[in-house]
């Protein structure tokens, strides 16, 4: 029996009922090795006290955080004027060491003011191990600098925002970028095995599928000419 612990919360419902902000859809996810009893939180935004309960209740203390990247959706921070917990207060309740891509350390600063020095940087093809359990780290700019997808136990993609079920990141945001995401996903996601179950930051067009649903489904994986993806995108 494998020892993955892994859990999918969405904003509202798996975690902080009636959240005033559960339409914007996140998930928070935990990845863990469930025979130590020990989880990484990925990112960790809207209700840091209630994603620990959820964490103790299934018998699992976080010992660390992963951001997929620092927009304060998934990190907190001042989301056009509202005020969002996250990375800054997990760490005041729960401190643990944070994981990010190096590029997107800056960002993850500007939006949640929290010290870089406390921030473990990496880079593309970096693994994490949490107990038993393997992440391996995949760098897909173009909704940031920085954001990166996960690979875990080569079983599941927890992607971010840089692919949803349906859709992509946008790159309309500061540090977006079109052209860099038209190659994370022709470059970094296009070659993976369609066997891996998608896990997005947010529930735009499903929850989770096989990336080879995804492929079928989602129109911006099946762009591969560079100036038709710039006039999807806008650009």
């Amino acid at each position: 029996m494998s020892d993955l612990y892994l859990r999918q919360l969405l904003l509202g419902r798996d975690f902080s009922p009636r959240h005033p902000a559960a339409q914007m859809m996140n998930f928070v996810y935990f990845i863990g090795d469930r025979a130590r009893g020990e989880c990484f939180v990925v990112d960790p935004a809207w209700d840091p006290t209630d994603l620990l309960r959820v964490a103790e209740a299934d018998g699992m203390k976080i010992t660390g955080v992963i951001a997929t990247h620092g927009h304060p959706d998934h990190l907190g921070g001042d989301l056009y004027g509202f005020k969002v917990a996250g990375l800054v207060e997990l760490l005041a309740l729960n401190p643990c060491p944070v994981h990010a891509h190096a590029a997107e350390i800056p960002w993850i600063q500007r939006f949640s003011g929290l010290d870089p020095a406390r921030i473990t940087p990496h880079e593309h093809g970096d693994v994490i191990q949490i107990g038993g359990i393997e992440v391996a780290l995949i760098h897909t700019p173009g909704h940031t600098p920085g954001s990166q997808c996960l690979k875990v136990a080569d079983q599941y993609l927890i992607s971010g925002d840089t692919l949803f079920v349906e859709g992509c990141g946008r790159v309309d945001l500061p540090g977006g970028d079109s052209d860099a995401l038209f190659r994370s996903l022709n470059e970094r996601i296009a070659p993976l095995s369609g066997a891996l179950i998608l896990l997005p930051g947010h529930a735009y067009g499903g929850e989770r599928a096989t990336l080879a649903e995804v492929r079928r489904v989602n129109p911006y994986l099946r762009i591969k000419d560079a100036a038709r993806w710039r006039r999807q995108m806008g650009g």
